[in-house]
């Protein structure tokens, strides 16, 4: 069984993140998901964006990552970035569908969907990477400061916290909250309804909202990743992001 699946529904395609009970995110992940989306592209109307019941996606597979050189953790951030930018620059509507913790990769993957549906309840939130010594990912700050105002995306990107749906629907994080049973349906339908809108309109708006970001993302992500790359190897952050095996 692959590490992203892919579920018809009419004109929609459910892309489900397949990679344990977690979706930890590594190389296999990064380049299921980049395949999926090619894929889906060519053959539906809209996208879902959906992961496990416990967990939406935990972030990183910091047991797979810290195996890595900087040479083969280069490779990988790249690959990671720009998957992670094809998601957000994809020419078809898509819902995010969250019925488990989203905690860092979850949520910047969420902020790379057109709409973001999050189950009620007590499932985590947020963006922790400060809280590993590591700064967010420059493609995540880009686009979280155009779906929440400047200070908020200070707020949650200063301190690392993590938040419940309600609080995170409340500064405008997340579009809907549902009952954990019906958000994945309530993200199909808003994908549905979104498909039978003119595909040639939607692409063009969504083109002219996302050229700013795709334009300063490239002519700035090489030096970003290298100071992420520089705070990855630093003596601190290893020590918490060893310290943080114990959570996988």
């Amino acid at each position: 069984m692959g590490k992203v699946l892919i579920e018809a529904s009419g004109d929609v395609a459910v892309v489900r993140l397949n990679n344990g009970a977690t979706n930890a995110v590594n190389l296999e992940l990064v380049e299921a998901l980049s395949e999926a989306m090619q894929a889906v592209s060519k053959e539906f109307g809209a996208m879902v964006l959906a992961g496990g019941e416990k967990f939406f996606c935990i972030g990183l597979s910091l047991p797979d990552l810290l195996k890595l050189n900087r040479k083969d953790m280069t490779d990988f951030w790249f690959r990671f970035n720009r998957a992670t930018l094809d998601l957000y620059t994809l020419p078809m509507p898509t819902v995010c569908a969250i019925a488990g913790h989203a905690p860092a990769v979850g949520t910047i993957w969420a902020c790379a969907c057109d709409f973001r549906y999050a189950a009620e309840g007590r499932s985590a939130i947020g963006l922790n990477e400060i809280q590993l010594g590591i700064p967010t990912p420059f493609i995540v700050d880009l686009m979280l400061r155009q779906i929440v105002s400047d200070q908020t995306a200070n707020d949650l990107l200063y301190s690392g916290k993590m938040i419940m749906p309600e609080e995170a629907k409340k500064i405008q994080l997340l579009n809907g909250v549902f009952p954990k049973a019906e958000v994945a349906a309530c993200a199909v339908q808003k994908a549905g309804e979104m498909a039978t809108l003119s595909k040639v309109a939607f692409c063009e708006m969504k083109a002219v909202r996302n050229d700013a970001i795709r334009n300063t993302f490239e002519k700035h992500h090489k030096e970003r990743h290298e100071a992420f790359l520089d705070a990855w190897f630093s003596g601190y952050t290893q020590k918490l992001l060893h310290g943080a095996l114990k959570h996988f």
